[in-house]
């Protein structure tokens, strides 16, 4: 199971924000291409970096920071306002190794489907983030219709293999990560499920890799806040104490 340390940009700093609320953001770093390489220091092979400011319709130059940190010796997964294939495209030719979409996939369905042909299935992933068992757009400030179990398995059947799995409420809030959704959907999916979303200790990260089915976890919070380490993270993801 792959361990994702997060970077969540907002005006080109290194923020956390609680429930994905930018009035409830805390400051981490002014400069992103340093706390990658501290995250590669430690044993990162990839980092999850999300650009705010795209996902709530702001402008920004966070496509400069993603290159920046792109020549660094790390796999990016990269989102955040990639609204349509002319965006996605941008983020891999920046240097993104996979691309993640949200309100893109959950308004334009069909367009997953056209980003998998073209880029090529591990170059894509779905947010599957879902509020009250719905999937959320926007910057987790609108619902869809279907459950994440519904728009993952049609997106399977259509070639999708990469998600992402968060339970907005549990985001930034270190109160654990929904462990039983998370591997369900995995499970009755298919998908390459990754787990996002207030994972805060080893003993969850286990619980996880010990599912069989979940390909990966993100981290953010607890890493910031320090009531996990990098390296802590990632032996529990091998099964270690």
């Amino acid at each position: 199971m792959i361990i994702y340390p997060a970077i969540d940009l907002h005006d080109g700093k290194v923020v956390r924000l609680r429930e994905g609320d930018l009035s409830q953001e805390t400051i981490f770093s002014e400069d992103p291409a340093a706390t990658a390489q501290s995250w590669i220091d430690q044993g990162a092979e990839w980092i999850h970096m999300v650009n705010l400011d795209g996902a709530f319709d702001a402008a920004n130059e966070n496509i400069r920071v993603l290159e920046t940190v792109a020549k660094l010796d790390v796999k990016l997964q990269f989102g955040g306002g990639l609204r349509d294939l002319k965006a996605l495209g941008g983020a891999l030719d920046a240097g993104a190794a996979r691309v993640v979409l949200g309100t893109l996939a959950v308004r334009q369905p069909d367009k997953v489907v056209e980003a998998v042909a073209r880029f090529g299935a591990d170059a894509i992933c779905v947010a599957l983030d879902a509020r009250d068992g719905k999937v959320t757009t926007h910057g987790w400030t609108a619902l869809s219709t279907e459950s994440p179990v519904e728009f993952g398995s049609w997106l399977y059947a259509k070639g999708l293999r990469h998600a992402l799995y968060t339970d907005v409420k549990r985001d930034g809030m270190l109160s654990g990560a929904n462990i039983d959704d998370t591997v369900a959907l995995a499970r009755e999916t298919g998908l390459r499920v990754i787990a996002s979303g207030g994972v805060s200790s080893a003993g969850e990260i286990k619980r996880l890799a010990s599912s069989g089915v979940v390909a990966g976890a993100i981290i953010g919070m607890a890493l910031y806040q320090k009531k996990i380490s990098l390296c802590a993270a990632l032996r529990a993801a091998k099964g270690a104490e």
